[in-house]
């Protein structure tokens, strides 16, 4: 039992086989240093990153990006037209409404309005007149302007 106890003993580092206590305070004192320096090391690159960031946000900003699209095209008999918002709303009904106001059927019509408003319609001219595409453009952007009076890119 005394030979397990003294072999622990001997596993075991003691205090008086430590390295002296003034060592062991400067490579602590080292370390530290090295940890702050690192750190403001960190620091300056997190700074520089968010000075690019904020140099990327206000570019963007800058950037003009149209708020809402509107484009008819002629196939055939029918007309395809697509019309974007960036802001959601009543547009469809207006739009309708304006299609009603030419004497146009719409045949098919895709929608969505989760984030932004978004249309695309296949209309035909119930009367067989000749709607031009200018007259329908304008109606869908009168019919927007209605509702929403934002900016407006027409293609």
């Amino acid at each position: 039992m005394a030979n397990k106890i003294k072999k622990r003993a001997v596993s075991r580092p003691s205090l008086t086989n430590s390295k002296p206590v003034k060592g062991s305070i400067l490579n602590v004192l080292a370390h530290f240093h090295k940890v702050r320096v690192k750190l403001e090391e960190i620091q300056r690159e997190y700074q520089n990153l968010m000075a690019i960031r904020n140099e990327y946000l206000a570019l963007l900003n800058h950037i003009q990006i149209p708020k809402q699209e509107v484009k008819v095209e002629k196939n055939g008999q029918e007309f395809v037209v697509k019309v974007r918002c960036n802001k959601g709303g009543d547009e469809l009904v207006s739009i309708v409404e304006a299609f009603e106001q030419l004497g146009l059927n719409v045949v098919q019509a895709r929608v969505c309005c989760n984030n932004f408003f978004a249309m695309e319609a296949i209309v035909v001219d119930q009367d067989q007149q000749t709607t031009d595409i200018k007259d329908i453009t304008q109606a869908v952007l009168k019919a927007i302007e209605k509702r929403g009076g934002e900016r407006m890119l027409v293609t």
